[in-house]
């Protein structure tokens, strides 16, 4: 077996995903499975392919026809006669001359096919880098006068911190251990990065192992380093198994979990190869794997091995072969792209799939509950237990609560602090759904939503929800600096990091209406990069202002030069015709300008004649005309009268203005809003500034002391949750606060999908509190500190707007109320597939011809296989809608928990939800399709309920298919509704199975 044909399996054989044979999560698992089938394809089916398309010149092959030449030279000889005697060998000495080299020829095969995949393999991704001859790449270009383009322009960044930052798991005997990773900078080890060079996770050389609160902490760095990712495992496998001072800890790490591969493999080593796995391989899916290739493909062909000089030949066998080789190379390179494609393909369908809602929970001040649920409340200590842990309510003069509670909560507790916040993550679902079924509109009633989950699936599922109607978006990405690295794996950081935020904002944009506005946090590490993304997305036309922010006034003491003290938050609008910026209110001293009065309110003046751009009479020559005074009535007019004064538009320097209105607006408030006053011999108009609705013009310079990240961000959140680093680098809440102030108005929609701690909502609590706005909130965020920081924050705001040392100072709160959901995550969508192939199909299958199983293993075998798993809905499972199970990943244990299908439903259509209700054990959701058009979904477990319980349901509850009442009717399970064609294509009862299949993988590419 030739060297190039090994080179070419091997290469497969990675791209295949099988050199990973031991892991067994995600698509490593997927392809571990059909590793046998399609290995076999591959050296029994596929590349013999090769080695057929030359059976032709089998004849002619050189090998065969030097072998017949030694044979008969060495008979010759031994008979005494010269070979080139002898006609024969003559013959077979011009049938050599042109003769093929078979072997060559099908190694040359191969070693092209390695050359093409391996230049744009990288360990589980491909990168879109047309090489048009060495060192050179060509870039697509469509006549755009700037063209954005970086290595990952064409995929989806799929890498989620949850993995990278903390991953854990759980011994034996029940104590979990951490793997840590510490922050990798230039100073660590005296480790300088090299641009280019691959980052490895490299366990720390200094107390690399500690003991926390009885958990086992392992400190990594993510580094580069020139040693493979293996090695460094089994030398950090090596160093923590002879570490002193942690027996028992090192005893259960180093209990066997072999493999069939590795017998020896210890548990330390199986997690750690998870861990360093999982954020090695795969960070982008392509959006068009299979045509990319085959473009490149093709253009590799003609310029690397087409040549025609190799066609300047009279030998017709030598341009037979040579056209039979790129023939060959051509046929089994898209054959093995089908392949690629496939694969690649599948996991873009499972990363655009909306995902599941895995956990749906409210938090609600008791203002909101109604009070015979008070009574199951006092009793439910998991509620207690928070709210003194949150709130400090024991600390609350005349409570009730006695140590082990002897005596709990009373009622009376409960009506006399209306802004506690009832959390039913700690109720069963009966006490839920009471609740749920008191409020009249529920969403009208929410105050935010948190999601937690990556952003581009939270943002992907909200889509038909929220379309064109969050007016505000303010994010605060990780600015890629080195405290805030997002993962990369090679030289491209940058363009990791423009795939990631190009994704997000591509989606962000279509939740915003025409007059929409965005503000976008960045420093100077991507700030030329944000830009240009911005500019791509929403256009440089719709660009309002670059802000520079001063929120860090004591300057970085690691920067090498200047101590940076500043960031930036720039602004775009959707539609820059459509947008406005409000303004910042006066100060004190502000408004003791405004010391005129007219009756009608306090004023001050400003020249009537236009400063500053766009002011010269050449600029806005329409603004240029004559205004005539007369002294004696305090009168103006545009008409010339006998001893009135003309006043033109003409500054001290005899330059020629404008004035600030045109002709028909001076009309309109000449009388009121225009003030003349004489200056020496001359006279002068003035405009009046009214106090009322005055404010001041933001700049774009922010200074204040109040934006200080550290007095307003760090030690506002050591305030709500005492000492202690909860969060690294939060906002200085002053900073969002003004921002939002700026670009909402009350009723807006405001959407952070990098929530971080929570500042987003923070301000827009206190916003509404100022300005008994409705404002509503929607946060994003995947990172841990969901549950330890921005929930709990929330809660805390909600219920005192003052904090010190971690408890309420003033316990005055809101009445308030929010929805956070928990999605699926791709990890979890990954876990859940299970391939499955019955024996009547593998009957089937071997019967197949060869081109037929071929066709099927190269392009459709996935799909097909996969169809049934229960992350790529399970339509079986909708027999009990209300037990549909997902494993999912908890840390790093996996979990089985119940999928909420009913909410995930309601975001799938897009549906502003008004009522829900469990009634006589049907599920009944009321509410408006984004159309606007009212629709009615019921729920039931079909193995209790049948079609004429559903028939009498309907009945008794008054719902009739025939009537106006709702506009579409969605029911699970098949039924004997009536049902009534609404047009061509539509009819108003509709199967929640179909509906729900379809519109979750209803996804664009963005």
């Amino acid at each position: 077996m030739s060297t190039k044909y090994q080179q070419l399996i091997s290469l497969l054989e990675s791209m295949f995903q099988f050199d990973n044979q031991d892991l067994d999560f995600g698509i490593y698992r997927i392809m571990n499975q059909k590793r046998e089938e399609i290995t076999k394809f591959l050296h029994e089916d596929l590349l013999p392919q090769v080695k057929q398309a030359f059976e032709k010149y089998h004849s002619i092959d050189t090998a065969n026809i030097k072998k017949e030449m030694e044979q008969l030279r060495k008979t010759l000889e031994d008979a005494g006669v010269p070979p080139e005697s002898s006609a024969k060998y003559r013959e077979l000495q011009e049938k050599l001359a042109g003769s093929v080299d078979l072997t060559a020829l099908e190694n040359e095969v191969y070693s092209d096919l390695v050359n093409f995949f391996s230049r744009y393999y990288d360990k589980g991704d491909f990168l879109s880098k047309r090489r048009y001859k060495k060192d050179v790449y060509a870039i697509p270009y469509e006549g755009e006068e700037v063209k954005l383009y970086w290595a990952n322009h064409d995929q989806y960044y799929i890498k989620t911190s949850e993995y990278f930052r903390d991953y854990s798991f759980k011994l034996p005997s029940g104590k979990k251990v951490h793997f840590i990773l510490t922050e990798a900078s230039t100073e660590q080890n005296n480790n300088k990065e090299q641009e280019g060079k691959e980052r490895r996770f490299v366990l720390c050389n200094e107390n690399p192992l500690a003991e926390v609160d009885g958990e086992l902490h392992i400190r990594f760095e993510y580094r580069v380093h020139p040693d493979k990712q293996a090695a460094l495992n089994q030398e950090a496998v090596e160093r923590i198994l002879k570490t002193e001072g942690f027996a028992e800890w090192v005893k259960e790490l180093g209990a066997p979990a072999p493999t069939e591969k590795n017998r020896d493999r210890t548990l330390l080593e199986k997690h750690l190869n998870d861990y360093t796995a999982k954020n090695t391989f795969d960070y982008f899916i392509h959006k068009d794997l299979g045509g990319f290739l085959r473009r490149e493909l093709d253009f590799y062909i003609k310029n690397e091995i087409m040549h025609l000089d190799d066609l300047d030949t009279e030998n017709e066998v030598k341009i037979e072969q040579y056209l039979s080789k790129i023939r060959v190379i051509k046929s089994i390179g898209h054959k093995i792209i089908r392949f690629l494609e496939q694969l690649e393909n599948f996991q873009k369908k499972l990363w655009l799939k909306k995902k599941f809602v895995i956990e749906t929970n409210y938090c609600v001040t008791l203002d909101r509950v109604p009070e015979e649920l008070y009574p199951e409340i006092v009793q439910n200590r998991e509620q207690i237990e928070e709210w003194k842990r949150l709130f400090a309510i024991e600390e609350i003069e005349g409570n009730e609560i006695k140590p082990g509670y002897t005596d709990p909560l009373t009622v009376e507790f409960l009506k006399a602090n209306p802004y506690l916040v009832l959390d039913t993550k700690f109720f069963e679902q009966d006490f839920i759904d009471q609740l749920l079924m008191s409020f009249d509109d529920i969403d009208g009633q929410l105050d935010g939503l948190l999601v937690h989950s990556e952003n581009f699936q939270a943002l992907n599922l909200l889509q038909e929800r929220y379309r064109e109607r969050v007016k505000c978006i303010y994010i605060d990405p990780p600015y890629n600096a080195k405290s805030s690295e997002i993962m990369y794996k090679n030289g491209f950081k940058h363009s990791s990091w423009n795939t990631m935020i190009f994704n997000g904002l591509i989606k962000a944009k279509e939740l915003m209406p025409e007059n929409g506005i965005i503000e976008f946090a960045i420093d100077d590490y991507e700030l030329k990069h944000s830009l240009l993304l911005l500019e791509t997305v929403f256009g440089e036309d719709n660009f309002i202002a670059n802000i520079v922010i001063v929120h860090n006034p004591r300057g970085r003491n690691d920067d090498k030069f200047f101590g940076t003290s500043h960031e930036y938050m720039t602004v775009f609008a959707k539609n820059i015709d459509c947008a406005e910026i409000g303004l910042f209110k006066l100060s004190e001293s502000d408004i003791s300008a405004y010391n005129k009065t007219d009756g009608l309110s306090n004023y001050s003046t400003v020249p009537y004649i236009r400063t500053g751009n766009n002011s010269y009479r050449f600029e806005r020559p329409n603004l240029f005309y004559p205004i005539y005074y007369n002294p004696e009535s305090d009168e103006l007019s545009l008409e010339r009268k006998d001893g009135w004064v003309e006043l033109l538009p003409i500054n001290s320097k005899g330059e020629e203005k404008t004035w600030r209105w045109g002709k028909e607006t001076f009309l309109e408030k000449c009388k009121t809003e225009l003030v003349v006053k004489k200056d020496g011999e001359d006279y002068k108009i003035f405009k009046k500034r009214r106090l009322e609705g005055a404010g001041k013009k933001p700049k774009t310079i922010w200074a204040d002391s109040k934006y200080d990240a550290s007095s307003h961000g760090i030690m506002l959140l050591r305030n709500m949750f005492g000492l202690g680093n909860h969060f690294s680098y939060p906002k200085s809440f002053y900073t969002v606060y003004d921002a939002l102030f700026l670009i909402s108005d009350e009723e807006s929609i405001i959407l952070d999908y990098f929530a971080g701690s929570g500042t987003t909502a923070h301000a827009v609590i206190n916003l509404n509190r100022e300005d008994g706005g409705n404002r509503k909130y929607i946060l994003v965020e995947m990172g841990e500190y969901f549950n330890t920081v921005l929930k709990p924050r929330i809660q805390k705001v909600i219920y005192s707007k003052d904090w010190k040392n971690g408890k309420p100072v003033s316990r005055e709160g809101s009445s308030h109320m929010f929805k956070y959901i928990r999605l699926e995550s791709y990890e979890d969508t990954l876990n859940n597939l299970d391939l499955q192939r019955t024996e009547e199909q593998q009957v089937t299958f071997d019967m197949m011809p060869q081109e037929v199983r071929e066709d099927y293993i190269l392009s459709y075998m996935l799909d097909i296989e996969a169809e049934e798993s229960a992350s790529l809905l399970n339509l079986d499972a909708f027999e009990n809608p209300f037990a549909y199970k997902l494993k999912v990943t908890e840390g790093s244990e996996t979990v089985v928990r119940t999928v909420d299908l009913v909410e995930t439903f309601n975001y799938l259509l897009g549906l502003t939800v008004r009522q829900t209700e469990m009634v006589q054990g049907f599920k009944v959701v009321k509410g408006e399709l984004p159309s606007g058009e009212k629709a009615l979904i019921i729920w039931r477990n079909l193995k209790e309920k049948t079609n004429e319980d559903l028939e009498r349901f309907l009945s008794k509850s008054q719902y009739n298919p025939r009537d106006n009442e709702f506009d579409y009717i969605y029911v699970n399970g098949d039924n004997h509704l009536e049902n009534m064609r609404r047009d061509e294509d539509n009819w108003k009862v509709r199967l929640i199975e179909e509906e729900f299949k379809r519109l979750m993988f209803d996804v664009q590419d963005v």
